[in-house]
């Protein structure tokens, strides 16, 4: 339940639309709804702004399947991470709207229009084409989120001009997710070429020495360039949240006529 359910929900009591029982039943899995093996955060979209998302990676297709149908009751739209092609196909059957991406292993379903349209103020940038999956679970995050993205794909530090041919573009962004693999050089360049935050995600791609994303991760930490903050390896989800974060309070300041269309 976000804040415009909850509002609404409330004037309907106050109208006598809604009965105060009827009302409180609705309310009563706030703040969480235990399934026994796991407590459902149904507050987290009042707190945070997003409901809570599901990281399927070592749950049962049965719990993924139990705790993606409490949330999706909730109204809300639902994301599903680090998901498998079977989890998706047994969530499909009871909600045919669902979404799967394969590269970003992500489960999706909207249940609410998106709150506006605007051109897209995140840029995703890989550094090779080994870093998509990452990149793309950024984008679907984003996406969820209401937030829609700009993909600059395969634009590493091994052929720059690929890169410098997107200048005037990655300028015009919001916040840049950076996902790169082997030496992680290339979030630090785009850190010295723009002037809006970069989030830098270091990939596991690599040959031995990069010792599974571990090379990168320590290079984008030690970034000269002041502008660029690091996640965690292969973490495409927490890079998208937060850049979905960032665009979402820059409102339409210093943006050009039209970015912003009301539904």
């Amino acid at each position: 339940m976000d804040q415009l359910t909850l509002k609404k929900l409330l004037r309907q009591v106050q109208a006598g639309e809604v009965t105060i029982e009827a009302a409180l039943g609705r309310l009563r899995s706030l703040p969480f709804e235990s399934l026994g093996f796991a407590h459902i955060d149904h507050h987290r979209s009042l707190r945070c702004g997003f409901p809570e998302v599901i990281f399927c990676l070592n749950k049962t297709v049965p719990q993924v399947e139990a705790i993606f149908e409490r949330l999706a009751g909730a109204g809300g739209n639902v994301l599903a991470t680090r998901a498998t092609m079977e989890m998706f196909e047994r969530i499909r059957a009871k909600y045919p709207k669902t979404e799967y991406n394969e590269a970003a292993r992500a489960i999706t379903l909207r249940q609410r229009n998106p709150k506006r349209r605007v051109v897209p103020r995140i840029g995703i940038v890989t550094a090779g084409t080994a870093d998509i999956p990452v990149a793309e679970e950024a984008r679907v995050t984003c996406e969820i989120m209401d937030q829609p993205v700009r993909a600059f794909y395969d634009v590493g530090v091994a052929g720059l001009h690929r890169l410098l041919a997107h200048y005037q573009a990655l300028q015009g962004m919001k916040v840049l997710v950076v996902a790169a693999g082997m030496e992680g050089a290339l979030a630090s360049v785009i850190g010295g070429l723009v002037n809006c935050p970069v989030i830098a995600v270091p990939t596991s791609v690599g040959y031995g020495a990069s010792f599974g994303g571990l090379a990168a991760l320590l290079t984008m930490l030690n970034s000269c360039a002041a502008g660029v903050s690091v996640v965690n390896i292969d973490n495409g989800f927490a890079a998208g949240y937060q850049a979905a974060i960032i665009a979402g309070q820059c409102g339409n300041r210093n943006g050009r006529q039209g970015d912003k269309v009301k539904n």
